[in-house]
């Protein structure tokens, strides 16, 4: 039985290329393609995928946000998180996101395979070259910055660092501005961070949109 695959990338060459290099696999069928966080929900809820290979940084809606969405419709679905970051802080906060699986982008497409049938199986698995911090993932403090926000506030915080105003924040979620603005305030003083720079420094670190 083939392993039923979601891939859910922001950029068209990782995305596409991963999509053809997957056509000749007959381990794995791919359902589907999605280019933002909120169109990988919609598209996971639709085709009921067994895995998700997700990029942990995209627009409109970030990977971690997606994977709580789609774990909380559909919790027999498997995540597997691709990033550009190693550090255990980005590896803590896709497991808490409901990952079970996390490679880097650089990996090879050999590991990429092996880690869509390790989740797939129930199993968690890391990238070689992030072995270093499977102990410490085991016993790492889930109290997270991130997780003391609720799900509007990094919702919020998404469109923030986006470059979208009050204004459009209100119209795109159908919130007053002054709404918006008390969601604002409340996450930057949740985040111990002072202005809108601030809070952009702080998603490009939590790896939730690209640096450029």
């Amino acid at each position: 039985m083939k392993i039923r695959l979601l891939l859910a990338d922001d950029h068209a060459v990782m995305r596409d290329g991963l999509a053809a290099l997957f056509a000749g696999d007959l381990g794995v069928e791919v359902l589907a393609l999605a280019e933002d966080g909120h169109q990988a929900v919609r598209l996971a809820r639709e085709h009921r995928p067994d895995v998700v290979v997700m990029d942990m940084a995209m627009p409109r809606l970030n990977g971690l946000e997606a994977a709580k969405q789609i774990r909380e419709h559909l919790p027999a679905t498997r995540i597997l998180m691709l990033s550009m970051h190693s550090t255990l802080e980005h590896i803590q906060q896709a497991f808490n996101a409901g990952a079970t699986g996390y490679v880097l982008k650089e990996s090879a497409v050999a590991e990429i395979r092996s880690a869509i049938e390790q989740v797939h199986a129930g199993r968690t698995f890391l990238g070689r070259q992030l072995q270093r911090h499977a102990n410490a993932l085991l016993s790492a403090d889930r109290d997270t910055a991130l997780e003391r926000l609720s799900r509007r506030e990094r919702q919020i915080l998404q469109l923030v660092v986006e470059g979208r105003s009050s204004s459009q924040i209100g119209a795109s979620l159908r919130l007053s501005q002054k709404t918006v603005e008390s969601y604002r305030s409340r996450l930057m003083k949740k985040l111990e961070v002072d202005g809108v720079a601030a809070l952009v420094k702080f998603a490009v670190s939590r790896g939730l949109t690209p640096s450029a």
